[in-house]
Formats: C-alpha cells, sequence, structure tokens
C-alpha cells in the first residue's frame, strides 16, 4: 500500500501514469478525423470502394495468374474489417466533437435568448410607464375645451367681487 501512495495512485479509480508520452494536438487530430469521416460519407467514397471491390473481385477470378485472393476473398474481408475498425472510433469522434460545438451554440443561443427576454420585459416596462405618464398629460383637446370656458368667462358680464377679479355669473 506504500508503494500505491508513493506513486501518487491512492485509490483504485485514479489512472496510472503512463511511462510513454505522446505529445500530440487534439485539434489537429479531430480535425484530421473529421475530414476523414465527412469523406467515408460520401457518394463519391461509395462509387470508388465500389469500383476497388468490383475490380478486386474480376481479377481474382477471371485472372488465373493474378489470384492473390482466392474465392473466399478473405483479403479483401480483412481489408474491409481494418476499414471499419478505423472508420467507427473517427466518426465517433466527429460526432464527439460536433456535440462539444452544439453545445456551446447552445449555451450562446440560451444566453442571447435571456438577455433579449431581459431587454424586452425592460423595454415593456418603460413602454408602461411611458403609457402612464401620457395618460396624466394634457391633451390638446382639454386644454382647448379649458381654454373656451375660460374665456366664456371673461365675455360674460358678472360681478367682481372685493378684489376686482370677476366672478362667474350664477346661473
Amino acid at each position: 500500500m506504500s508503494d500505491r501512495t508513493a506513486l501518487g495512485r491512492q485509490r483504485l479509480e485514479t489512472p496510472q501514469t503512463s511511462r510513454f508520452r505522446f505529445n500530440y494536438d487534439a485539434e489537429a487530430v479531430g480535425r484530421v478525423s473529421e475530414s476523414i469521416a465527412r469523406f467515408l460519407g460520401t457518394g463519391r467514397y461509395l462509387a470508388i470502394q465500389t469500383i476497388v471491390v468490383v475490380v478486386w473481385i474480376f481479377l481474382n477470378i477471371v485472372a488465373v495468374g493474378l489470384q492473390w485472393d482466392p474465392y473466399p476473398f478473405i483479403l479483401l474481408n480483412l481489408a474491409f474489417s481494418t476499414q471499419a475498425a478505423y472508420a467507427a472510433p473517427l466518426i465517433l469522434l466527429a460526432q464527439n466533437r460536433q456535440e462539444n460545438r452544439d453545445r456551446v451554440s447552445l449555451e450562446e443561443d440560451r444566453s442571447r435568448a435571456e438577455q433579449t427576454k431581459a431587454d424586452t420585459e425592460f423595454l415593456a416596462r418603460e413602454l408602461a410607464a411611458l403609457r402612464l405618464a401620457v395618460g396624466e398629460v394634457a391633451t390638446r383637446d382639454y386644454l382647448r375645451r379649458e381654454l373656451d370656458d375660460i374665456k366664456a368667462l371673461l365675455e360674460e358680464p358678472g360681478e367682481t367681487d372685493e378684489s376686482g377679479v370677476r366672478r362667474a355669473p350664477r346661473r
């Protein structure tokens, strides 16, 4: 147990450090794997693969002197198995990278939507405040009516009080 603590591995779920250190650019590996995965999903690749398989089978059946892979085509099967063994992890790596990009994009969209919602709520509150303020402002029609009433009062003969201010006539 003291050997494990000396190595820095105290628990079973802590991975051991490897003696071999490979320095590689994970981003470059990801870009290459995405380009390969993109190519494997094209019609061009399927056409090339089909042509290679047809030529392979044709040469191994017809050309008696060139039969490097007789009828069960075990070498061709091995080539397909090897290709599938490399293609599957590359496709998974490309999918994981796309998932990470989608996650970042989704987080940005969420934050942008939250900001837009906050801005919209702020503008709605400001608009409501403006509507309330406009409701308290005297309108042109209201002022015109009031001025007409005052003009009518001034034009009518009426009594004046002791300070000389005219009073409205009694009705």
